[in-house]
């Protein structure tokens, strides 16, 4: 019986870089040799020796010294296409930060062959700055991007490139440019006019920066204007400016709760609310007797009993739909639809009447 070749360590490597094209975690140029051997755990004399194997093999090309070497024929290696995801949110203890949905998403991808990367900054981190984000992406050599709230300026930027891109929520308005997510509009209005029914008038929705900002975005602009259908003030109360970072949203709370503070909360996704739950219970403030509490997502694994009020659609349904419009870019064609998918206010214990004034 013929016994197994061991592969060198240097063998071992060239390997794994191969599968590293193969796969598109590198592109379009390979990183230095020092950052290389750091990355991958060897020295740089076994890396360099690897590397010399993949030149040879006509797989890197050097561009001279100082320049890293180009990668040849990426696209030979992918087994579909290249689609980058911008995240909203900033990484949680070195992980990127992605909800339930996201995931789902990548994962059907993946599944059908795709590639999927995240861009190593989030918009929360780079301050919605537009330049700076723009900067990034135009590093990567992505085939399509998934844009997860974006603000209407980055979309606007979006809908203006060669790359197809999709956007996931965010506030696309009237440009030119594929997006999905849920409608979650009508079911919001149904939320709010619970809340009024039932006796809250100090009523607080807190949301992404992009959906405040430079105005308020279609569903808190239509919350707004439901509170003053119904004889109640609206101000920078009703939904307040906050710093998009654990820190910035604690500040919030103990601002909001410092004073007069609010008898019911509508805040957008779900580790919000449970840091918002944690905040009150280590203050000693119950739910739903002091404050009522609704998420504008729901948790799909239904832990909580009896369940928190929120607001519900068919996820599924949204990555179907980002699916076929990845093959619809892969056969080249100009998909730029909009596709909503119906959501609906589901009451729950966390909602209650409001308190009583004292």
């Amino acid at each position: 019986m013929q016994k197994l070749a061991r592969l060198s360590l240097s063998q071992q490597t060239s390997e794994h870089l191969r599968e590293g094209f193969r796969t598109g975690r590198w592109g379009p140029t390979l990183p230095g040799i020092a950052r290389l051997a750091e990355k991958l755990d060897v020295s740089p004399p076994t890396v360099r020796t690897a590397v010399k194997q993949l030149e040879n093999e006509g797989l890197l090309v050097p561009q001279g010294p100082g320049r890293n070497r180009k990668i040849t024929n990426v696209k030979d290696f992918q087994r579909g296409l290249r689609v980058g995801i911008l995240p909203h949110d900033p990484p949680i203890n070195g992980s990127i930060q992605t909800d339930n949905l996201v995931h789902e998403i990548q994962h059907t991808l993946e599944a059908s062959g795709h590639m999927v990367f995240f861009n190593k900054k989030s918009q929360v981190e780079l301050h919605h700055n537009v330049q700076r984000m723009t900067n990034q992406i135009a590093k990567h050599n992505a085939d399509a991007w998934i844009v997860s709230a974006g603000s209407s300026e980055l979309l606007k930027w979006f809908a203006n490139q060669s790359a197809p891109c999709m956007a996931l929520f965010g506030r696309k308005g009237n440009l030119s440019i594929a997006s999905t997510g849920p409608d979650k509009l009508p079911a919001f209005l149904s939320a709010t006019r619970h809340l009024v029914s039932m006796g809250h008038r100090r009523i607080v929705f807190i949301t992404p920066e992009p959906n405040r900002r430079p105005n308020p975005a279609r569903v808190p602009r239509a919350f707004l204007n439901e509170l003053t259908a119904h004889g109640i003030p609206t101000g920078e109360f009703n939904l307040p400016d906050w710093k998009e970072t654990p820190e910035g949203f604690a500040n919030l709370l103990q601002e909001l709760f410092r004073s007069t503070p609010p008898t019911a909360m509508i805040i957008d996704e779900v580790p919000k609310v449970i840091a918002a739950m944690q905040f009150l219970l280590q203050r000693g403030i119950k739910v739903p007797e002091q404050v009522s509490l609704v998420s504008t997502d729901h948790d799909r694994l239904g832990w909580c009993h009896p369940g928190i009020a929120h607001i519900k659609w068919d996820a599924a349904k949204i990555s179907t739909h980002i699916l076929r419009w990845i093959r619809a870019v892969e056969k080249g064609k100009d998909h730029r639809k909009t596709i909503y998918i119906p959501a609906e206010f589901i009451p729950g214990g966390s909602i209650g009447a409001a308190p009583s004034k004292k």
